[in-house]
């Protein structure tokens, strides 16, 4: 993925479950077996369960207002990660998700750290995950941001609405992933919120972050940070 993230400030997200073949899985069925086993045998709590990807994505603008639209389908934990960490060799699919940018009332945003059983552990991230299939709703719906919600209140046990939260978002095009990211102004200073925070993966049994940080907007040079990471806490600066 060499090339620069691209950000759009949309209106709203129109996301569908559809049908659809992944002939690159198919394809590449064997190799990402081989690559999962080897994943599980040196992280044996990792969970091959459905997920949801998007096999078409497109900015409208539609009543006045834009609009972006994708079509998702279901595949397995396995074979996303494989595509993913063997060098998105398919740019036929994309990794949509939906996260909050939780901003402190002293204009931090709240990131987490990812624990050791995470396929990504210890990467910094706002919090939220990849959809999967009980975020679709009545008529094939997939709703992203109750994902978001979801994702939120497991990972840190903030209730989004306690916080004030932007009108549209701010999707960020980066390679084969789409960062779909919403705004949420926290009534508190950035030391509660990481204290807050800390204090529920303290008592989770398996906490999904090992731990909880704040920054601020602007340019960080820190490889823990992935580039749509980046390209929004740069961008959220002005």
């Amino acid at each position: 993925m060499s090339d620069e993230p691209r950000i759009v400030e949309v209106d709203r997200l129109d996301c569908r479950l559809v049908a659809h073949r992944w002939a690159y899985a198919e394809k590449a069925a064997e190799e990402m077996d081989r690559h999962w086993a080897e994943r599980v045998a040196g992280n044996p709590t990792l969970y091959d369960g459905p997920v949801l990807l998007a096999c078409r994505a497109e900015v409208v603008e539609e009543a006045g207002q834009r609009t972006l639209r994708l079509g998702a389908f279901e595949t397995r934990f396995s074979h996303f990660l494989a595509w993913r960490e063997l060098g998105w060799l398919d740019t036929s699919v994309y990794n949509c998700f939906a996260m909050p940018a939780v901003r402190s009332s002293d204009g931090c945003y709240l990131l987490g750290e990812m624990g050791p059983g995470h396929s990504v552990a210890g990467y910094r991230y706002f919090p939220g995950g990849t959809p999967d299939p009980t975020d679709v709703t009545e008529g094939g719906v997939v709703d992203l941001e109750g994902s978001l919600v979801r994702e939120l209140l497991e990972e840190t046990g903030l209730h989004a609405a306690e916080g004030a939260a932007a009108a549209g978002w701010t999707v960020i095009f980066d390679g084969q992933r789409i960062a779909c990211l919403k705004r949420v102004d926290w009534p508190e200073p950035a030391s509660d919120l990481r204290e807050r925070v800390r204090a529920h993966i303290a008592r989770e049994a398996k906490p999904e972050l090992s731990d909880a940080h704040m920054l601020a907007p602007g340019r960080h040079a820190d490889p823990r940070l992935p580039s749509f990471m980046t390209a929004f806490l740069a961008h959220a600066a002005g």
